[in-house]
C-alpha cells in the first residue's frame, strides 16, 4: 500500500500475485487519494493487515470471518469483532462472550480486545479491510473482497486442517469454496443482537473447534482473554 502498511512475509509471499495486480493498484490509489483529501480512514494504514501480521499463514488454526471494520472513533484496529482496549465492547462481541461462557464456562472480560486469540492462530478476517469514519460499508466494492477471497484460498490450501467459524449468511457465502472434506466448517447465525437468538447462542463453536484441533494433533485455542489486554 505504502511505507506505513506492514504485511507479514508469509502472507506477502503467498499473496504476491494479488499485491501486484491492477485491482490492488487501483485500491491503493483510492485509499491514498481519500487520505490526501482529508478523509479519516479506519483502521490506520499500519493496521490494514493487522490480522495477517498477528497470524502468519502457516500458523492459522481457526478463521473467523467478519464484514467491515467498525466505523466509530477508536474502534477498528484490523481484527474482525475486536476493538481497542479502552473502547466499549460492541453488541455482537458481547454475544460472542455470552456463548463462550455458556460453551466453555469462560467468564466475559471488561474489554473487546481479541489480540490474544490472533496470536494463537485465530485469523480474525474482515471481508473489507478499511472504512471511512462514520460511513458503514463505505469501502465495499473497491477490491478488498477479492483480496480477502485470496486470503481464504491460501488458508484452504494449507497442509494442516483448519476450523472456519462462519457466522451469518455473508460469511457462509464468502467461504463456500472451502474444502469441507479437509477443514471443519461450522455455520451459525450472526452474533448480532438482531440474529444471535436464531442459532448463534447455543452453537458451541468454541468447544467444537478445539475438539477438532485436538483430534488432529493441533494445540487447541485458549479462548480465555486476559483481563488487562
Amino acid at each position: 500500500m505504502n511505507a506505513t502498511v506492514k504485511l507479514d512475509e508469509s502472507w506477502k509471499a503467498a499473496l504476491s500475485a494479488e499485491l501486484e495486480s491492477p485491482y490492488m493498484a487501483e485500491l491503493r490509489s483510492f485509499l491514498q487519494s481519500e487520505l490526501a483529501h482529508g478523509k479519516e480512514i479506519f483502521p490506520k494504514p499500519s493496521e490494514y493487515f493487522a490480522t495477517l501480521n498477528l497470524t502468519p499463514l502457516d500458523e492459522v488454526k481457526v478463521v473467523i470471518l467478519g464484514q467491515d471494520p467498525y466505523h466509530g472513533d477508536g474502534q477498528a484496529h484490523g481484527l474482525c469483532f475486536s476493538v481497542q482496549p479502552d473502547v466499549r465492547t460492541p453488541p455482537s462481541l458481547k454475544n460472542i462472550y455470552k456463548e463462550l461462557e455458556a460453551d466453555l464456562g469462560i467468564p466475559k472480560v471488561s474489554h473487546g480486545h481479541l489480540v490474544s486469540w490472533a496470536r494463537q492462530g485465530v485469523l480474525l478476517l474482515n471481508s473489507v479491510l478499511t472504512v471511512e469514519r462514520g460511513l458503514a460499508a463505505s469501502h465495499r466494492g473497491r477490491g478488498w473482497e477479492r483480496f480477502t477471497d485470496a486470503v481464504i484460498a491460501q488458508v484452504n490450501q494449507l497442509d494442516h486442517p483448519v476450523v472456519l467459524l462462519l457466522w451469518g449468511a455473508y460469511a457462509q457465502k464468502k467461504a463456500q469454496f472451502v474444502d469441507e472434506g479437509r477443514h471443519l466448517v461450522l455455520k451459525a447465525a450472526h452474533p448480532s443482537p438482531l440474529s444471535a437468538h436464531n442459532g448463534f447462542l447455543g452453537c458451541r463453536h468454541f468447544s467444537k473447534a478445539n475438539d477438532f484441533l485436538e483430534k488432529n494433533g493441533i494445540e487447541p485455542i485458549d479462548w480465555r482473554l486476559p483481563e488487562t489486554p
